[in-house]
């Protein structure tokens, strides 16, 4: 290894752990009893705003799994009754069934599993000998007590890692991120939410064969762009990542929020970010910010949109979700808004042509120019004789390559590199096409094969 990859290694812990404890932190600032669940509900205005409510109309997440890779997820939880359909720990440290790994209490993880699929739940009544409920008071118990996602009827792969201090388990940042979401994938995830992110656009090689996986296995990964209080003005790795459809933050106004958001090309949609609500262990609630929160918003319509077409590819559904968005800010894509503010109702309901790519890229294709080799292929598919082993991450068969040094901008790159060899390619199959037309015409005279080359080699390099 050397010292500039260990360097990086190191930067890349440190920068996920803090931006996944500060969003533990934030998540604590204001919790209330289980009691007060109604009221609780009552803040959740994105479900309007983002035109949830009406895409539950088409939709509302029933049998899709989401997989959601954090500090755990409190399964206990009254709105998360009958929500958790596995888990498991890649940390070492926590419980193997990822209902906790960070500290004493998995938080971060309970508020986003709540967002992105809570149920809600139906509140206790004290009987009494009165007349029957009001036609009005019926009506407004419509809907539970309680957190409602935004998928309430899709179910949560709980997968917790740890992250913020030193790992009992003895796992690093590098091992447990992949680790996760081969696992996702073997599991049965058709959408994976990574709420947690770093400061630098840059992520170890040891990252790619993860993602590919996924993305050859069909997975739709939605991650965070991360916050600018937090550190984050650029977005960090995993959402630099080419194919994962990255989520910028919203203020109350709908507008770019200047603390619970960063900015970068790899954007794709922007969500509330701030005064959002989500369960805590235990019960209680939590009002907090952050694109931790949006991520899981747009989590949701994804899992809508996979429950309603269960036949549709992933870079459909994020093609949907973005081409759908309503356009913000500088016309066309920009790196506030990405493709614009989402629109959950007209991402359910509108036409959308298919599409051939990922409008957000491929990082199989990254990986042929920046990596320059082949990875491991996936394993095969597991057969009803002999069932899955416990995934893990098989070893790059390529040579140890520096990831893109410039901010948020590997694909431009990759595309100025790829020009420029096939011009050079194109001058040389034409001196040497011209040479020997001029030879055939017994005008010219025989030259040495190399100063035809050397003529070449210096016209490449003055062009």
């Amino acid at each position: 290894m050397t010292s500039a990859t260990a360097r990086l290694r190191r930067t890349v812990s440190a920068l996920l752990s803090a931006v996944l404890a500060g969003g533990i932190a934030a998540s604590a600032v204001a919790t209330a009893p289980a009691a007060q669940a109604d009221s609780w509900r009552d803040k959740e205005y994105w479900l309007k705003e983002a035109g949830i409510t009406k895409a539950w109309e088409v939709s509302k997440g029933a049998n899709v799994k989401v997989a959601v890779i954090d500090s755990g997820v409190d399964g206990n939880h009254p709105d998360l009754k009958g929500v958790l359909a596995g888990g498991h720990d890649v940390s070492g440290a926590g419980e193997p069934d990822g209902e906790k790994s960070i500290g004493a209490k998995p938080e971060h993880g309970t508020l986003v599993a709540t967002m992105l699929a809570g149920r809600g739940h139906q509140a206790a009544k004290k009987a009494t000998a009165s007349a029957k409920p009001s036609p009005s008071a019926s009506a407004s118990k419509a809907m539970p007590d309680g957190i409602m996602g935004v998928a309430p009827e899709a179910q949560i792969l709980s997968v917790s890692t740890w992250l913020g201090s030193a790992n009992p388990g003895g796992k690093s940042d590098q091992d447990q991120i992949p680790e996760a979401v081969r696992w996702a994938v073997d599991n049965g995830a058709k959408v994976i939410n990574i709420s947690l992110g770093s400061t630098s656009p840059e992520w170890p090689q040891s990252w790619d064969a993860a993602f590919l996986y996924a993305e050859q296995k069909d997975v739709v990964i939605v991650a965070a762009a991360g916050n600018r209080v937090g550190g984050n003005v650029q977005v960090g790795a995993p959402a630099t990542i080419p194919g994962v459809l990255t989520v910028a933050g919203l203020d109350k106004n709908g507008q770019a929020s200047t603390d619970s958001s960063s900015q970068g090309i790899s954007i794709g949609v922007a969500a509330p970010a701030e005064k959002l609500a989500g369960g805590l262990p235990g019960g209680s609630y939590a009002e907090w910010a952050g694109t931790s929160g949006a991520t899981p918003i747009v989590s949701g319509v994804a899992a809508l949109i996979r429950s309603k077409w269960p036949e549709m590819s992933a870079k459909q559904v994020i093609n949907r979700i973005v081409s759908t968005a309503k356009d913000e800010g500088a016309p066309g894509k920009d790196p506030l808004y990405g493709f614009g503010v989402l629109n959950a109702e007209a991402a359910l309901k509108d036409d959308v042509a298919e599409t051939k790519a990922n409008p957000l890229g491929s990082i199989a294709d990254w990986i042929r120019v920046h990596r320059r080799g082949n990875l491991a292929t996936p394993a095969p598919e597991p057969t009803a004789e002999a069932p899955a082993p416990q995934a893990t991450l098989p070893r790059a068969t390529v040579p140890v390559a520096q990831p893109p040094s410039q901010l948020d901008s590997a694909l431009p790159a990759a595309v100025v590199i790829g020009f420029g060899a096939l011009f050079i390619a194109i001058i040389a199959a034409a001196a040497v096409q011209l040479r020997r037309a001029y030879r055939a015409s017994g005008r010219g005279t025989e030259e040495p094969e190399t100063g035809a080359v050397t003529r070449v080699d210096q016209a490449d390099r003055t062009s």
